[in-house]
């Protein structure tokens, strides 16, 4: 495929209970998915949806894992 423009898209995703954003760059036609409420950031990429689920399964699982570790939050308390 070559020539033409992608615009960029952008959806969501539930991984694992967890709400991720999920945009198309168009530059490297490449999934970018971040996870929303969380205290700090986990972003994943990968070129097709179900590899970007796994993705954000591993990056979710490394987070959470590093909260433990470190004994932080992972979500933001609700006041």
């Amino acid at each position: 495929m070559s020539g033409g423009s992608i615009a960029p898209l952008s959806d969501r995703l539930e991984i694992d209970g967890e709400t991720a954003t999920v945009t198309l760059d168009p530059e490297t036609r490449m999934l970018r998915g971040a996870f929303v409420g969380l205290s700090g950031g986990a972003d994943f990429y990968a070129t097709n949806i179900p590899d970007l689920i796994e993705e954000g399964r591993r990056s979710l699982a490394v987070y959470l894992g590093l909260c433990r570790e470190k004994g932080i939050e992972p979500r933001p308390k609700v006041a």
